[in-house]
């Protein structure tokens, strides 16, 4: 007898496609957003199958720091050009010239508050009324109270105390005129789910999710790789190790974590035998204990 069950990868990815095209369906100008990282590289690998074969039908956006590893701009670049998706860029850098954001200041200064209020304006010009995120309720506690549909009022700014139902499998789109939503199709996912999925999906990833040498300081706790935007400071040590990154992000806030897993194979035996979250590493969010909870409140993605 024919067996038509199906694993909970697939129901994953179902459940992802779903919402995707729901979105798609629901909102007049939905985004994509994207950061070079691997959930955001999952929710584009999702957005190609559940649209194809025509081409992704929303534009890919990507909040640049003006700090990213070069390998995530070469590996972004060469995925929009082989999709023919189609990438806006939004900088923090010309933010900062414009006079729309302030440069942080002090030893642990950093653009993440940054990207904000240059993400608000990014969606305000292009009219924007869904973003959608590659963000896991598996992450962070603060990403855990998020709905698949998570509503944002006309400064941007959300409520976790004031959400939507989501009753099976209905979601509400309705908003007033200048609001918007944020879409999270990965909700459910764990970050073993993620890379069971890319190596089921033979899905490339930037070289930097695998272990390499690299100079590296540790600052507060966190390894950070020496780059032109992070030096040494007085008292820091530079060394060579073998580390990877579990994140992608910016690299003066990024942490990295010791390994010798070269392969996703091996990533995934060293996700399952990890006892800290991928973003357990993050110097951004270490600033406090709700540091998340309070950037997504301002309108943080």
């Amino acid at each position: 007898m024919q067996d038509y069950s199906v694993t909970h990868l697939k129901q994953l990815e179902s459940e992802a496609i779903y919402i995707l095209r729901e979105t798609a369906a629901q909102f007049e100008r939905p985004v994509l957003m994207f950061s070079g990282g691997k959930d955001s590289i999952v929710m584009t690998h999702l957005a190609a199958k559940a649209f194809w074969p025509a081409k992704i039908p929303f534009p890919l956006l990507h909040v640049d720091t003006g700090h990213n590893f070069p390998e995530t701009l070469v590996y972004r670049d060469d995925l929009v050009e082989k999709l023919g998706a189609n990438l806006i860029v939004a900088s923090v850098e010309e933010a900062i010239k414009d006079g729309r954001v302030v440069e942080e200041k002090g030893a642990n200064a950093s653009r993440n508050m940054l990207q904000i209020q240059t993400l608000l304006d990014a969606l305000e010009e292009g009219q924007y009324d869904a973003a959608m995120g590659g963000a896991r309720r598996d992450e962070e506690k603060a990403r855990a109270k998020e709905r698949f549909f998570s509503h944002r009022d006309e400064f941007g700014q959300w409520d976790p105390k004031n959400q939507r139902p989501e009753l099976w499998n209905i979601f509400n789109g309705r908003m007033a005129q200048g609001e918007h939503f944020r879409v999270f199709p990965l909700s459910n996912w764990t970050e073993m789910d993620v890379w069971q999925y890319m190596k089921a999906e033979s899905i490339e990833l930037p070289s930097l999710y695998y272990a390499h040498e690299r100079d590296i300081v540790v600052r507060n706790g966190t390894i950070l790789a020496v780059s032109e935007f992070v030096q040494p400071r007085d008292g820091e040590t530079v060394e060579r190790k073998q580390i990877r990154f579990r994140t992608m992000g910016d690299a003066t806030i990024t942490g990295a974590v010791e390994s010798g897993a070269d392969t996703m194979e091996k990533i995934i035996e060293e996700v399952a035998a990890a006892r800290q979250t991928e973003r357990g590493n993050r110097a951004d969010d270490k600033r406090s204990e709700s540091a998340m909870e309070d950037r997504k409140k301002a309108g943080y993605f």
